[in-house]
């Protein structure tokens, strides 16, 4: 028989939690958190690392468990979790943790801030008492059972408006660049409409990255992506020039050709801020946005051979943007379910790295889930 883990003591982790959330998971490995440590070594080891080591894939687990929500937001705000914000300073994600809870930095300090740090404690401890399930057991959240792992792809089948039609709309939970077969993609950008460095982490980076020609090698032939993004730029007068929030820009897939994809469709929320690293995105922008993706949609679906029929969407404007995903996806879904009443005949699809965003907006569809569709699924069953 294993020997019983060792449940760490509440205080000593929230203490090196408040610790990680000053310094930020980017030096993590700089920080003394025996406690985090220990709950680290009592956990079963997985196929690799968090950038951070055992301690960040730790407070990722921990936080994957908080549910979703504003609390779940917050937390990866504060800790420097959310994409794009590992190397950001302290007082700038403690801010954007506030913007979730619509309060004054102050107030968040005073009376959020310990409340969300303390739950990603809790879920650290619980972590570690519960240990590697037995089989049969429950299994905690996002933790892959020993002989089942979480569903990569999920269908569900929503009633639109009265009428008897459903409509199937996937979720799909990996990486941007590991789509396949979906003719057009929707990448978030600024309104200089200028992509990140290829290194990054962001959608957009992701995308210019796949979308590279390269040599047997790995050295670049051609920024396909990039190159296309500028010439629409100079074409349309804009160099240099913001765009109108909103405003879509289109370019083909580049090397994304081979796995299916067709276009690429850039759509841009992010304004920057002078003189800083940081952005403003409105709904009301995404919103906006979505619904210029459906015109051109329609404008080009014909000019293909075949048509272009299927779209697959991100959450705009929730990583770097700093929106709350409940929020993104509201905005965005505005648009989709107004032109899908419609009567249009997309084939939707929408992209999240992560099963505890999945989860979200699986549960803000539940309401339009279609009725054949609300018992057990083998979807459901594979999550």
């Amino acid at each position: 028989m294993p020997p019983s883990p060792h449940v760490p003591d509440h205080g000593a982790v929230l203490a090196e939690v408040r610790k990680v959330r000053r310094a930020g998971v980017v030096r993590l490995r700089a920080l003394d958190v025996p406690a985090l440590t220990g709950a680290a070594r009592e956990l079963p080891r997985g196929d690799g690392e968090s950038p951070g080591g055992p301690v960040e894939k730790v407070l990722r687990l921990a936080v994957s468990r908080m549910g979703g929500g504003t609390l779940q937001t917050a937390a990866e705000y504060s800790l420097g979790l959310a994409q794009g914000t590992r190397d950001w300073p302290a007082a700038d994600r403690r801010r954007r943790a506030a913007q979730v809870y619509g309060v004054s930095v102050e107030r968040f300090r005073k009376h959020h801030e310990l409340m969300v740090l303390g739950q990603v404690a809790e879920q650290v401890v619980q972590l570690v008492a519960q240990g590697v399930p037995r089989r049969g057991a429950p299994v905690p959240p996002y933790a892959p059972s020993p002989d089942r792992m979480p569903a990569a792809h999920r269908t569900l089948r929503l009633h639109i408006d009265r009428r008897t039609r459903t409509v199937p709309v996937t979720l799909h939970v990996h990486s941007v660049d590991l789509l396949r077969d979906i003719d057009v993609v929707v990448s978030p950008s600024n309104t200089y409409f200028a992509l990140p460095a290829p290194y990054k982490s962001s959608v957009s980076a992701t995308l210019r990255r796949a979308g590279a020609h390269r040599d047997p090698v790995g050295g670049l032939v051609e920024d396909r992506i990039d190159d296309e993004l500028r010439g629409w730029t100079a074409r349309h007068g804009a160099p240099g020039r913001a765009a109108q929030p909103g405003t879509v820009a289109v370019t083909s897939a580049g090397a994304l050709e081979g796995q299916g994809i067709r276009r690429i469709y850039h759509v841009a929320v992010a304004v920057p801020r002078p003189e800083t690293n940081d952005y403003d995105v409105q709904p009301a922008d995404i919103t906006r946005g979505v619904a210029r993706v459906f015109a051109l949609l329609a404008e080009e679906a014909g000019a293909h051979d075949p048509p272009l029929r299927s779209v697959c969407l991100p959450l705009l404007g929730a990583g770097r943007g700093g929106l709350p995903p409940l929020e993104s996806f509201g905005a965005l879904w505005a648009a989709v379910e107004a032109e899908l009443a419609r009567g249009a005949d997309w084939d939707i699809h929408f992209v999240v790295r992560r099963h505890a965003r999945a989860d979200l907006l699986e549960r803000l569809l539940g309401r339009l889930r279609a009725p054949e569709a609300t018992g057990p699924s083998p979807t459901e069953d594979d999550r």
